[in-house]
């Protein structure tokens, strides 16, 4: 059922049928058709009304629709060209509402689309998550994003927000967190899928905050990912390999035989402060 005042849609199953929109394993995509969980997940950033955002691999339009009842202005970057059309009678239906571009969201300059900032909304497909929130996280600061509403596979949005000391704690939780509030919004149950993923999933949602002072982005990912890539190593094992990391632990006041994931965010930063200088 529609709400009240929006466009009279057909169900997004006969769509999905009417063009054979099976979901492709190879593109990552499980479709969400539950509408009431989709309205959930566009409410999460706040009140959306002409606010522009930018949706990634919108897939036959489930969440889509939830975003133009909501008032939203999307723009929805899809690279399936089978849910073109399904996407273009969306459009028709809110007109000047819908913004459609065909490609690749990790080819597409994707700030250059927009004056104002957006809030960023996706399901995203599960192959490029990650790799598409890196690339946001270590955007410019102040960054060109609103905030960030994804879905994400239960283990990734876990490690995005993972404490110190926990198991999911590593270097995904330090680069998320170092200059943003993140929290997991909802967990999504597995069922809500078509098909139905092997794994349980949760809308996580990213809120920038203020860069602190002194910190070379790369030199704090080169930093982590150094550190994290023996885990189970002491710093003076892992950090070995990274020039002057180990005369800042001394600096700092740092004991090597620690291990990384037992550093709090605020310890990663001095360490990378140090290195930055």
């Amino acid at each position: 059922m529609n709400a009240p005042g929006a466009p009279d849609l057909p169900p997004l199953r006969d769509v999905i049928r009417r063009y054979d929109l099976a979901a492709k394993k190879s593109l990552g995509q499980n479709f969400l058709f539950d509408s009431q969980l989709l309205a959930r997940i566009a409410a999460v950033p706040g009140d959306l009304r002409d606010r522009d955002v930018l949706e990634i691999g919108p897939g036959p339009g489930g969440l889509t629709r939830a975003l133009l009842a909501a008032g939203a202005n999307v723009t929805a970057i899809e690279r399936d060209t089978r849910c073109i059309p399904a996407l273009q009678e969306l459009s028709a239906a809110y007109p000047g509402k819908l913004r459609l571009i065909e490609g690749d969201a990790l080819d597409i300059d994707a700030p250059s689309l927009f004056s104002q900032r957006p809030h960023i909304v996706a399901n995203l497909p599960y192959n490029v998550g990650t790799a598409l929130l890196v690339g946001w996280l270590s955007s410019a600061w102040e960054p060109w994003w609103e905030s960030l509403t994804l879905m994400f596979q239960r283990e990734v949005a876990e490690r995005i927000v993972a404490r110190p000391g926990s198991d999911h704690y590593g270097r995904l939780a330090v680069l998320a967190q170092w200059r943003t509030s993140a929290r997991i919004a909802m967990p999504v149950h597995r069922s809500a899928f078509t098909p139905p993923p092997k794994v349980m999933s949760a809308v996580v949602h990213i809120t920038p905050g203020v860069m602190p002072d002194g910190i070379d982005p790369a030199m704090l990912e080169r930093l982590t990912a150094t550190a994290f890539g023996q885990r189970r190593k002491m710093l003076r094992q892992s950090l070995k390999a990274l020039p002057g990391a180990l005369d800042a632990l001394a600096a700092i006041g740092i004991d090597p035989t620690r291990r990384p994931e037992t550093l709090s965010i605020s310890e990663f930063l001095s360490i990378a402060r140090c290195l930055s200088g």
